[in-house]
């Protein structure tokens, strides 16, 4: 038998180039075969710093003009860079791998099991039952039930939405919101996170039922060992780009105390050339960075994994044909969530570039 493979893998091993040249320019290019008749979806994918980690002196009102501009745009759907309560749901049921995770990411969703009877798969299933018979002009009530379905399926931005929506006077608890859970939803609205001071608010305004949680962290996992892994990657960044960026960065943050110097940071973590700036600052340099247990190139997989799993997700969530989405994501996610959703055949992308300018 062993004679008999001799001459076979001598003529596979003289194809092998033949096939990777065929690899390398694949003939097949998703992003070139458009939907040619019918109302493509469109994209836009705001790129935005933390506003966690802005400074605390930071007036949280002059996002006024960004917010306006944005609603200008009239967006149908709204994604977020949060993690949905049932990818927390497999996350928790993985504790091994994801515990870290857990703790970071997602929230504690008890105070709403027990107001509601509902763990997050339970209260999921009955949003999108509830949802799925939404009226045009909902009651009061439903607007609460719906509240508390979703703080109990982990879904406490679109919680949120519903709460906004309702007349300040019907802000209360009831139809399962009880004083605790309508404490939280006070809270929440006031979070320094964009997923609350720009997307949530700009759902209400657009008249929207919810937002959709994008993010995605199930290439998460423990790093054998965690403080060489820190040390390789904290080195990779230690040059000149990421300098240039915290230049940049500190330039831009000390221009916040009116609404178009707000405007003027958006526009700069989205203007065409900071991309590549990122890449060469953060992966591009991890790409090459040179431990023996080659942790730079561990971390560009999980960096792509995570941003192509959110791509899907982005992805699934324009149900209607046609529709208009807004992803609102971390700056150094744009380019990829761009490039990928990109080679969908009826998406669409459109730059952010004449809405930061008020073209």
């Amino acid at each position: 038998m062993r004679c008999l493979l001799v001459p076979l893998f001598f003529a596979l091993s003289v194809q092998a180039p033949v096939f990777a040249d065929e690899a390398a320019t694949p003939e097949f290019a998703p992003a070139a075969l458009k939907l040619a008749r019918g109302h493509i979806n469109e994209v836009m994918v705001l790129g935005t710093p933390h506003l966690s980690q802005l400074p605390k002196s930071f007036d949280v009102s002059q996002l006024s003009l960004l917010n306006e501009r944005l609603a200008n745009w009239k967006p149908q759907a709204i994604a977020i860079e949060a993690l949905s309560g049932l990818q927390c749901a497999y996350l928790r049921s993985y504790p091994q791998r994801y515990g870290d995770t857990v703790r970071t990411y997602c929230r504690d969703t008890s105070a709403a099991k027990a107001a509601t009877g509902l763990d997050i798969v339970e209260a999921a299933a009955q949003a999108e039952h509830l949802l799925s018979l939404w009226p045009a002009s909902p009651s009061a009530v439903q607007r609460r039930t719906l509240a508390s379905l979703f703080l109990a399926a982990g879904e406490p931005a679109s919680a949120v939405v519903q709460w906004l929506r309702l007349p300040v006077d019907e802000r209360r608890a009831g139809d399962g919101l009880n004083e605790a859970l309508v404490a939280t939803l006070n809270a929440l609205k006031e979070r320094r996170d964009e997923s609350y001071l720009i997307a949530v608010p700009l759902a209400v305004q657009s008249g929207l039922e919810r937002v959709y949680a994008m993010d995605d962290h199930t290439a998460d996992q423990p790093d054998v060992d965690e403080k060489a892994y820190g040390a390789a990657i904290m080195k990779a960044w230690n040059n000149p780009f990421t300098a240039q960026r915290k230049r940049m960065d500190d330039a831009l943050e000390s221009h916040l105390d009116t609404p178009a110097g707000v405007v003027a940071m958006y526009r700069a973590h989205n203007e065409r050339g900071i991309a590549t700036l990122i890449f060469q600052s953060d992966f591009g340099a991890a790409l090459e960075e040179p431990s023996p247990q080659h942790f730079g190139r561990g971390y560009v997989a999980y960096w792509e994994t995570r941003n192509l799993r959110m791509a899907s997700n982005i992805r699934e969530s324009m149900t209607t044909p046609g529709i208009r989405t807004l992803v609102i994501v971390g700056a150094s996610h744009k380019a990829y969530l761009q490039a990928y959703l990109n080679q969908m055949h009826d998406v669409r992308i459109v730059g952010t570039d004449d809405l930061l300018q008020g073209r």
